[in-house]
């Protein structure tokens, strides 16, 4: 860290603040006190440590809070405390690790946009670790998505979304997840076919794929990018087997032979559960990929 090793140092001079899963505060202290501690074991004294907690309090909100006990606070007011009792450090670096799991879907949306604007304040760096993808996406700078151990992938979240590096990466990030069609490049790159499906790649994509003639490919293609036709001329039809109604939008689940595709539909309300559709695929947002990893077209 600032070109020094830190891996021989003991934990306190690291200068690294952390803020645990299950916030970890003291029970028997106020929220002065937690806050408070880590300052006094440094030696500060108690003027300079009135000073530092009144303004990291008033930072996260939480300065009324300040005579009770974790006991009595709510998730939300815990959460606050437990990343307080980090920023009153002032360290170069913060790790988080899964700092919001433990709340409700509703109180985890509102953190996700107070962290946003705690971090553009703090101008400090997060090392924020989460199985969220909202949360990577919204909060992250740059991303580094792992799988058991491996790194797959390190882009800002735009690059991420937009061109996963493989199918692990397209699948994990995106609700509802990208869809996922297996194939055979045939006729010199012109044509993909699947069990059920066949897509003219001439009409899709610009480059012609005739160097993957004969590979099976994966293709890709988020719920967004697929758009809802008559059956007449369509890439791909199916049949509306569930309806995924969201209130701002709905989601369709379409059987298309043994392949089974998501297509965001908007709030059209002529389409329902059991009718013959057609999809078409928006060449410029297709994504191939070989033995699992991105090709691009």
């Amino acid at each position: 860290m600032d070109g020094r090793r830190i891996d021989p140092l003991s934990p306190r001079e690291r200068d690294i603040a952390f803020v645990f899963q299950n916030y970890a505060l003291y029970p028997h202290m106020t929220v002065f006190d937690n806050l408070a501690f880590s300052l006094r074991l440094r030696g500060l004294n108690a003027n300079e440590i009135k000073r530092k907690v009144t303004e990291t309090a008033g930072l996260l909100e939480i300065g009324e809070l300040l005579h009770r006990r974790p006991a009595a606070l709510s998730g939300g007011q815990r959460q606050r405390v437990a990343l307080g009792r980090a920023i009153v450090r002032e360290p170069k670096i913060f790790l988080f690790d899964e700092p919001l799991s433990n709340l409700d879907a509703a109180l985890r949306a509102t953190m996700r946009v107070e962290l946003a604007r705690l971090h553009r304040r703090l101008k400090a760096t997060i090392v924020y670790v989460t199985h969220d993808q909202a949360e990577a996406l919204t909060l992250g700078d740059k991303i580094i998505v792992l799988d058991r151990g491996t790194i797959q992938q390190i882009d800002p979240a735009l690059e991420i979304y937009q061109r996963p590096a493989n199918i692990m990466v397209a699948r994990f990030v995106g609700t509802p997840q990208m869809n996922f069609i297996d194939g055979i490049v045939e006729d010199n790159g012109t044509m993909f076919r699947s069990q059920d499906t066949q897509l003219d790649l001439a009409g899709l994509l610009r480059e012609n794929l005739a160097r993957l003639a004969g590979q099976t490919l994966t293709l890709g293609v988020r719920p967004e990018d697929l758009r809802v036709t008559g059956v007449d001329g369509a890439s791909i039809n199916g049949i509306v087997e569930f309806i995924d109604d969201l209130g701002s939008e709905r989601f369709l689940h379409v059987k298309c032979g043994a392949v089974d595709l998501v297509a965001r539909a908007g709030r059209d309300p002529a389409i329902g559960s059991g009718e013959r559709i057609g999809l078409d695929v928006d060449g410029e947002r297709l994504h191939l990929f070989l033995d699992g990893k991105r090709v691009e077209p």
